[in-house]
């Protein structure tokens, strides 16, 4: 009996629902905790079961990466579906001068946001995301890390920047949002059930004589709305790009 089930098991098993599966494991208990016999056991399967859809655990280790990305690119395609335009086309608070910001760099922040969400969604996964990718050749990414670089690459190509110019761009844009997520999402907590923010972060363990601003300061990050300061941050970054010459291509209205 136990081994029919098992059978069953395996024969409803899919790579999406491996990497799902993973996704949540390390969501709940961080990277260290995520084996291909935990992983097996939480999909109530043998390990044996799991090497037909990843042959590893670095393997899994590119699959999270992949299924980040997936999700980036899934929120992408959700929010155009429901408007073409954007989420930034239509934020009540937009300021006179965001209105007049033309296509291509509403489309960034519309990228920098939901990746941003993914990153708040699964902090755990995204040191991974910042490494994996760099560790294979371009050609051997997972298909969603390269869909998503396309897009980018496309959308500069659309605003009519030369292809020097578009890498340029393309550099700082990633380095940035990457950048902020990893700097404010990993501020690793020292006692979770510590209600006071220094004592909660481990900061009484800095000597204060020696520390003194960081014991200040490092309490109030997580006072600080970071996507807005990273979207404050990309565009003042973008406004140090040269202008494309091919701006009229998305029509002069960006109301």
């Amino acid at each position: 009996m136990v081994e029919r089930d098992g059978t069953e098991k395996r024969g409803r098993l899919s790579r999406p629902m491996v990497l799902d599966a993973a996704v949540a494991l390390v969501d709940r208990e961080g990277l260290t905790a995520l084996t291909m016999r935990r992983l097996a056991t939480e999909l109530g399967v043998e390990s044996m079961a799991l090497y037909r859809y990843t042959p590893g655990k670095e393997a899994l280790l590119d699959g999270l990466t992949e299924a980040y990305f997936t999700e980036v690119n899934d929120r992408l395609r959700t929010s155009a579906a429901n408007d073409p335009r954007g989420p930034e086309r239509r934020r009540p608070e937009r300021r006179s001068s965001d209105r007049r910001r033309p296509e291509w760099r509403l489309e960034l922040r519309r990228i920098a946001r939901a990746f941003a969400a993914v990153a708040h969604a699964h902090p755990e996964i995204l040191p991974l995301v910042a490494t994996r990718p760099l560790s294979v050749p371009v050609a051997r990414r997972p298909a969603p890390v390269l869909e998503l670089t396309e897009h980018i690459l496309a959308v500069l190509g659309r605003a009519g920047f030369d292809d020097a110019t578009a890498l340029t761009v393309y550099r700082t844009f990633v380095a940035w949002n990457l950048g902020c997520l990893l700097v404010d999402k990993r501020q690793v907590v020292d006692n979770p059930e510590e209600p006071d923010p220094a004592l909660r972060m481990g900061l009484h363990r800095l000597p204060a004589a020696e520390y003194p601003r960081l014991r200040a300061l490092v309490p109030r990050f997580p006072d600080f709305d970071d996507e807005e300061e990273m979207i404050r941050g990309l565009d003042s970054l973008l406004d140090g790009m040269p202008s494309p010459p091919l701006d009229a291509f998305y029509g002069d209205d960006a109301s």
